[in-house]
């Protein structure tokens, strides 16, 4: 059923967007179609990067997941740098930690568990991932917001460029460690074999229809972009609103569904690879990523977030780590993440 709803919507929304462009057609209007469009086409990415995990196995599955799931937030996050929408940046990699973290993760803990009693999953990627998420979040971005107090603009860049090299290099090392050095080191009886799965679409297939809608999302992102300032004047959503709950959650529709259908299927090693691995690669990866390429524009971006933003994320971390350094989770669990996550979206609309 879902599978059709996004067919349509990819066949109704791709014209629609550029027709609806072409003649300024309101930006409320654009606006929903392209949410609705990108995820669409998210949907798409999902199934065709699903069908390549189970070609590739469930560690490379997780890993393919969530860089496709956050192709389109790294697209739409480099159209609004170019656009100079600094806080918008930075608020939508709020968001998508948040949103892993306590929504996907949430969603993904709590319709598993109302089908399962108890959902187990590997305990060792589980501690091993509390780790880097308290490097990534705790470590590299509360330090530049600390140090920025007392640096000037120019210098706080400076400390930004160097903490993101950082970041990048560690999180190619723990790709290295995970997949290449420490592969199947810590296996658990859990693990999930995909050898009783068939996959959706052939390996060429999937490539050619993941191809086509990264396309399809950099063309809708960059439209998407533009409409970002009416909006909000239109709807009374700050920036930071948008940043943090709309674009995260359009840009990060693809993983949330595909890690709560994993949940739902009692695959919870990749749902929490995609929820948490996820998370991981937005602070990791992409943060670093955007720092280093908004040097080639106007307006560069420090790794410096606004208080509430930091708090948020902080806090997030260390729920999501007590509630999975067992190895287990059930529905409440899902509730309790869920339940951050709404306290906090209220939060950022009152901001």
């Amino acid at each position: 059923m879902f599978n059709r709803i996004f067919f349509l919507a990819i066949i109704i929304g791709v014209p629609l967007s550029v027709f609806g462009s072409m003649q300024h057609w309101p930006a409320v209007i654009l606006f929903v179609i392209y949410c609705a469009t990108i995820v669409a086409l998210a949907g798409y990415m999902g199934r065709a990067t699903e069908s390549l995990a189970i070609v590739a196995g469930p560690r490379i599955g997780g890993l393919l997941n969530a860089t496709f799931g956050n192709a389109v937030e790294l697209i739409i996050s480099i159209f609004a740098l170019k656009e100079g929408l600094i806080s918008v940046v930075l608020a939508s990699l709020t968001g998508s930690v948040l949103g892993n973290l306590l929504l996907v993760g949430g969603l993904s803990f709590f319709v598993g568990g109302l089908k399962y009693k108890q959902q187990k999953f590997n305990i060792y990627d589980a501690r091993h991932n509390a780790g880097l998420l308290i490097f990534a979040v705790v470590v590299a971005f509360v330090f530049p917001e600390v140090f920025s107090y007392n640096l000037n603009d120019a210098d706080s860049l400076t400390l930004s460029v160097w903490v993101s090299v950082i970041m990048i290099i560690l999180y190619l090392a723990a790709l290295f460690f995970k997949l290449v050095t420490h592969r199947g080191v810590y296996q658990t009886e859990h693990d999930e074999s995909h050898s009783d799965e068939v996959a959706e679409w052939s390996k060429w297939k999937a490539l050619i229809i993941l191809a086509l809608a990264t396309i399809a999302v950099a063309y809708v992102s960059e439209k998407l972009v533009h409409t970002f300032e009416e909006v909000g004047e239109t709807l009374g959503w700050s920036e930071v609103f948008i940043g943090v709950i709309i674009v995260a959650i359009v840009g990060n529709a693809a993983e949330h569904a595909s890690a709560i259908i994993m949940a739902y299927k009692n695959k919870m090693n990749i749902a929490v690879e995609i929820a948490i691995g996820s998370t991981l690669q937005i602070a990791m990866f992409v943060a670093p990523l955007l720092v280093l390429v908004s040097l080639f524009f106007e307006k560069s971006m420090s790794l410096v977030f606004t208080l509430p933003e930091l708090v948020a994320m902080v806090l997030s971390v260390f729920l999501t780590i007590s509630l999975t350094s067992d190895g287990d989770t059930n529905w409440f669990e899902g509730l309790t993440l869920l339940a951050a996550y709404l306290i906090m979206g209220v939060g950022f609309y009152l901001l």
